[in-house]
């Protein structure tokens, strides 16, 4: 395969990192690095839903909140919540929705924070990728772990795990996918961009296989850490 600006192949992701148990207060956390891309996610709860009207007497409520930290990029971001924020926390609440099982806790939530620390591209993706593992380790029970990775066309040509500077090339068509582990289901499918069908196909093939490396990555680090604690 051709090689990419950075000496990566084409279905070669950057170098990864995962950790649990980063964030001593909350009820579980993780970390997840991918290249220069930096989430940290932490879970709390299940606790009770107030206001009392958004309580489900059937079922627990996973709620998200994504974020990018004011530094995390190279251009300031503005503190606060922006509509990319909004839109992102939706779409990591449903990707992992599939994957957890919160009916054992009605009128409760979940809470899910995840913070961008450190930006080149594929935050959502880390963000999820984080998530999952941070919902595993505060032990909210879990039909499935999530991984998720983004796939992309540059110059006519299939990548994974594109970089930022990827991203900026024109025309260039960026695809987030996020997997579970056990029934290789897709959980989120977005894309940016024009390709044909082929293309698609051939980018999700890529992204379901490098998704399966990342979950070996998650399991790996949740081993870790209770063996360090045992």
């Amino acid at each position: 395969m051709d090689k990419r600006a950075d000496g990566r192949k084409a279905d070669e992701m950057r170098e990864i990192e995962a950790k649990v148990g980063v964030i001593k207060r909350a009820d579980g956390s993780a970390l997840f690095k991918i290249g220069d891309t930096i989430a940290i996610a932490a879970v709390y709860g299940p606790r009770e839903l107030h206001p009392r009207y958004l309580q489900n007497p059937e079922t627990g409520i996973l709620r998200c909140n994504y974020d990018m930290a004011s530094f995390s990029v190279t251009e300031r971001k503005k503190p606060g919540p922006n509509r990319r924020g909004v839109e992102i926390s939706l779409v990591t609440e449903k990707a992992l929705l599939p994957a957890v099982d919160l009916s054992q806790f009605p009128n409760a939530v979940v809470d899910v924070f995840v913070e961008i620390v450190q930006a080149n591209a594929g935050t959502r993706c880390a963000g999820i990728t984080a998530a999952s593992l941070a919902l595993a380790h505060a032990g909210i029970p879990m039909k499935d772990m999530v991984a998720a990775v983004s796939a992309g066309k540059i110059n006519g040509k299939i990548y994974v795990d594109l970089s930022k500077d990827e991203e900026d090339v024109e025309d260039a068509t960026d695809i987030p996918v996020a997997c579970t582990a056990r029934t290789k289901k897709i959980t989120l499918l977005q894309l940016d961009g024009n390709i044909t069908k082929k293309e698609l196909i051939e980018a999700l093939i890529l992204a379901k296989s490098s998704c399966e490396k990342i979950n070996k990555i998650q399991e790996k680090a949740l081993l870790e850490f209770y063996r360090q604690n045992e």
